[in-house]
C-alpha cells in the first residue's frame, strides 16, 4: 500500500493542508490572539469536518469505482486541476509585495470555537472534492473499502499533524515571525511542489 509515489503524495497532501486558506489561517489567527487552547480547539474541529467528509468519500467511492471507471478518472482529473490551481495561488502570493494577513481569530467557549472549526470543513465543497480526488489518485481502481479506509488513516494522520501543529506553532511569537520573513520562500517551494505533482499525476498511467 504504501509505495515511493503514495510518499509523494502524502508530502503533497501535508503541503496543500499547510497552505494559506480558511482552516489554516483561522488556526493561526485564534491560536496567536485566544492561546494554545482555544488554537487547539479550533483546529480538532476542523479535523472533526474533514473526519466526515474522508469516510464518506471512502463509503461512496468504494461502490462506484467499480462499476463507474469514468467517475475514477473525472476525480482524478478534479484533484489535478486542485493542485494546479494551488500552485498558481502559491505563485501569486510569492510574487505578490503585499502582505498576507495570519487570519482573524475565532471567539467563544472552546465548545463554540470546536463547532465553528467543525463548520468550516462541513459547509466546504472543496474538503469533499479534496478526498475524493486524493483518493482516487493514490488508490486503484478496484480498491475495497477496506483499502480506501486505510488510505484515510494515513492520509488523516497527516491531516491532524498540519492543522494540530499549526495550534502549537502560531502560539509562538516567534514561530509568526520567522513565518512572515521567509513567507515568499515558502510560497515559491509550494507552487514548484503542487505544479509537478499535478503534472505527474496527470500524465501517470494508472492500472
Amino acid at each position: 500500500m504504501i509505495t515511493p509515489g503514495f510518499v509523494a503524495i502524502w508530502i503533497a497532501w501535508l503541503m496543500a493542508g499547510g497552505s494559506p486558506g480558511p482552516a489554516t489561517m483561522g488556526i493561526a489567527g485564534t491560536a496567536m490572539n485566544e492561546g494554545r487552547t482555544a488554537g487547539l480547539a479550533f483546529a480538532l474541529g476542523i479535523c472533526a469536518g474533514s473526519a466526515a467528509w474522508g469516510i464518506a468519500a471512502a463509503l461512496g467511492l468504494s461502490a462506484i469505482m467499480l462499476a463507474n471507471v469514468w467517475v475514477f478518472e473525472v476525480i482524478r482529473y478534479i484533484g489535478v486541476a486542485y493542485l494546479g490551481w494551488l500552485a498558481l495561488k502559491a505563485l501569486r502570493r510569492a510574487l505578490s509585495s503585499d502582505e498576507v494577513a495570519l487570519g482573524n481569530p475565532v471567539t467563544g467557549t472552546l465548545s463554540t470555537i470546536f463547532a465553528k472549526g467543525a463548520a468550516i470543513h462541513l459547509t466546504n465543497p472543496k474538503a469533499i472534492l479534496s478526498w475524493g480526488s486524493i483518493y482516487a489518485i493514490v488508490a486503484p481502481n478496484d480498491a475495497s473499502l477496506a483499502m480506501l479506509l486505510g488510505y484515510f488513516a494515513m492520509l488523516y494522520a497527516g491531516s491532524l499533524l498540519i492543522f494540530i501543529g499549526y495550534a502549537f506553532l502560531f502560539s509562538s511569537a516567534r514561530m509568526v515571525n520567522a513565518y512572515r520573513s521567509a513567507r515568499r520562500w515558502f510560497d515559491f517551494a509550494f507552487a514548484g511542489f503542487f505544479g509537478v505533482a499535478s503534472y505527474k499525476i496527470l500524465t501517470v498511467r494508472l492500472s
